[in-house]
């Protein structure tokens, strides 16, 4: 495994992240997440085995499966020394059907940080992520509550997911003037097929010096080979879940396939699989510190961790990219998702 400094702090967290996403039963407030594990152990084991292989970069959220995945992860990460892992939870999306039940108040950020803190077993987490923008609270009550936590030592870093270019600055800047502590990573959906953020995101975060973890790196598992060109996908898959939201739409494009089928060919050439050539595509990309791979099995998780030693060439590069252009990319994104 190789490490790398997030953004411009002084934290080393390994190249892939362990996602949690999927662990617990995928039962949220309002509906039930397709696909999940459900399987304490077997989420135990895929934490213990990621240790073992030398990630020590944990994601996960409040909102997973309503809490069950920060349970699992405090857990497993019980027995180890807490000072070896770097831990990111999130908070603002909906954890009760009901006012104060979601969101970025000071209010829900300072009930569901004591919540989180308590499911993970732990006195701090290295990095605090807002979930996502919500447009009904001032960005300055969000972060002075944060602040907060980071002056009582609950928090290190802050983060934020799921913003757009402007709301990142905007951010920023309401930060600098009010001398709380800044955003210093940034998670966004952003693969060989998914690739918008080059166009307002990534600008924005270079510019500002910020680390970048993507998520669904692999496409919701349209890189890993997951689906066929002709049929909707399983309800239990990574997209079967989204088709309800426009997703499988929006990704089964003849510009993706032939993104597919050139990931498909280099894999061939390098004696590698399209899993690792795709999250070697993320890892070359001067932005990107960590990926966020969510393996819901150690053959996955071993699969990914050999992303690690996969070189890409600039030509592997270009012809990877070559089928889509980032300005034009009209692929879906829960920061452009009118309902939230």
């Amino acid at each position: 495994m190789r490490y790398t400094k997030l953004g411009s702090t002084g934290l080393e967290v390994s190249e892939l992240c362990l996602g949690t996403g999927l662990f617990g039963s995928g039962q949220r407030p309002t509906e039930v997440w397709e696909g999940c594990m459900d399987d304490e152990e077997a989420s135990i084991e895929l934490v213990e085995r990621a240790i073992e292989l030398g990630i020590n970069f944990i994601d996960t959220a409040n909102q997973y499966s309503t809490g069950e995945a920060e349970e699992i992860v405090g857990k497993a990460i019980s027995e180890y020394d807490r000072d070896e892992l770097v831990v990111n939870t999130k908070v603002q999306s909906l954890m009760a059907d009901r006012p104060n039940g979601g969101g970025l108040s000071r209010k829900h950020i300072m009930d569901q940080s004591a919540k989180s803190l308590d499911r993970l077993q732990t006195d701090f987490v290295d990095l605090y992520t807002i979930h996502l923008w919500d447009k009904t609270t001032p960005i300055r009550e969000t972060l002075s509550a944060m602040n907060s936590l980071v002056e009582d030592g609950k928090v290190r870093y802050l983060g934020a997911s799921n913003v757009e270019g402007w709301q990142l600055m905007k951010s920023q800047w309401t930060a600098d003037v009010n001398g709380f502590e800044p955003f210093s990573n940034v998670q966004s959906e952003y693969s060989a097929i998914q690739r918008w953020e080059e166009y307002g995101v990534i600008p924005a975060l270079e510019d500002q010096d910020l680390g970048l973890t993507p998520y669904s790196p692999l496409g919701k598992g349209f890189l890993a080979g997951a689906y066929d060109r002709d049929e909707l996908p399983a309800k239990d898959s990574r997209l079967g879940h989204g088709i309800k939201y426009g997703q499988w739409d929006a990704i089964n494009t003849h510009e993706n396939w032939e993104v597919f089928d050139v990931v498909s060919e280099i894999a061939d050439e390098k004696d590698a699989t399209p899993v690792q050539i795709s999250l070697a595509w993320l890892l070359h990309k001067d932005a990107v510190d960590s990926a966020i791979i969510g393996p819901t099995t150690i053959p996955e998780l071993e699969e990914c961790v050999g992303a690690v030693d996969v070189s890409l060439s600039d030509d592997d590069m270009e012809r990877i990219e070559d089928p889509i252009d980032p300005a034009f990319d009209k692929s879906w994104g829960w920061a452009r998702n009118d309902r939230w």
